[in-house]
């Protein structure tokens, strides 16, 4: 029975009547899902809440781990890794590491990401966690920690194992946090093709196991998937004109159908909607007065752009706008948020952007302070 599914836009408070039959996007698969990046809502779904066998997009949480100890400064790109023998002897998807062998953490993420390799996946879980077994851990905690309700993991890898699940919705909501909060992974899955152990006798040649990232405009990563439960699945997103996408298809027979349907997904979300940016970043929204402040008036400018998500043959509509000014210390650096800018539409909130400030605002010395009071009390300012 077909279903009929509604496009959600900008932050949920529009809901264009336009139907889509999941039969037709996606007939093979078991399920699947479309979303727009940003504001992670849903354009498209079909059994998006079913719990199936995921085979290696399982890895984008292992990603996730992996960018965050980064960014924690636990481990270095740079670092060299010794493979250990249960590393070295995972079976599936690999890039044919040895016991012994010492790599680069930077050619480990490269390997996940562009080849799928589950050697090169377990060899990092050994780093962060110590074990594979603590590491599944982190990443359940991980999964609990997004709030989502049909995962569960029983390795790093994907391969299949009772008890390890995932659906369409979480894996696009794991999809969106990973591109959205550690966007540096995309510099590693839009990668078709590179060598490992470039100047050795060991030389190795990865081919993404992601076609689109070549024969789709604007596709950049995420992460494929195939066992014999799992069957074929693909984590894919592209971005055009602002607009990135995120979809996810679930069990399709065959790798060249599973490409064709996410390309089918993708093809309607970039044919039926656009980005309308209603204000650019860096504009000057509000200028505010502050006391104690190096400078006495500070521009208050969008720190993103806002914008709203509508359907291509809409037309420009007109907003009302509110700015909302957080309490806030000096010191105060450009980038730091300091509030809110809300678009609204017959009364209801459509779109908001953070503010900052245009630039780094110190708190005065007290020796200033006292100047500029000398000085507002000689020029009768008070």
């Amino acid at each position: 029975m077909k279903k009929i599914l509604f496009l959600l836009v900008a932050l949920g408070f529009f809901i264009f009547p336009m139907t889509v039959f999941g039969e037709e996007l996606i007939p093979n698969a078991t399920s699947g899902i479309l979303i727009e990046a940003d504001s992670g809502k849903i354009i498209f779904e079909k059994d998006m809440n079913k719990e199936v066998a995921i085979a290696s997009m399982t890895k984008m949480v292992a990603q996730i781990i992996i960018l965050e100890e980064i960014e924690k400064g636990n481990i270095k790109w740079t670092d060299k890794v010794k493979v250990s023998k249960n590393a070295a002897d995972m079976g599936g998807s690999q890039i044919y590491l040895s016991e012994g062998e010492v790599i680069t953490i930077d050619d480990l993420m490269k390997g996940i990401s562009v080849a799928s390799g589950n050697d090169a996946t377990v060899a990092m879980a050994e780093v962060i966690a110590g074990s594979e077994e603590k590491f599944v851990k982190m990443m359940n905690d991980k999964v609990k920690e997004l709030g989502l309700k049909n995962t569960q993991f029983k390795n790093c890898t994907g391969l299949d194992e009772e008890g390890h699940y995932s659906s369409a919705y979480d894996q696009a909501m794991i999809a969106r946090y990973l591109v959205t909060k550690h966007p540096k992974v995309l510099e590693y899955s839009s990668i078709y093709e590179d060598y490992l152990r470039e100047d050795t006798e060991n030389k190795f040649w990865l081919v993404n196991t992601n076609k689109l990232i070549r024969f789709y405009e604007g596709a950049d990563g995420l992460k494929t998937g195939h066992t014999d439960a799992a069957k074929y699945c693909l984590a894919a997103t592209a971005k055009r004109n602002d607009l990135r996408l995120i979809a996810i298809v679930l069990g399709e027979n065959d790798s060249k159908v599973r490409n064709s349907e996410t390309m089918s997904l993708l093809d309607y979300g970039f044919n039926n909607l656009k980005v309308d940016v209603l204000k650019n970043s860096g504009e000057v929204v509000k200028k505010i007065k502050l006391d104690k402040a190096d400078r006495e008036i500070v521009p208050i400018v969008l720190k993103d752009n806002l914008y709203v998500i509508e359907e291509q043959s809409s037309n420009k509509n007109k907003y009302d706008y509110k700015v909302v000014i957080d309490e806030f210390e000096l010191p105060i650096k450009k980038g730091d948020s300091v509030g809110k800018i809300k678009a609204y539409s017959n009364n209801k909130v459509i779109a908001e952007a953070n503010l900052t400030v245009l630039y780094d605002i110190k708190r005065i010395s007290f020796l200033s302070l006292y100047k500029k009071t000398l000085l507002d009390l000689i020029t009768g300012v008070y």
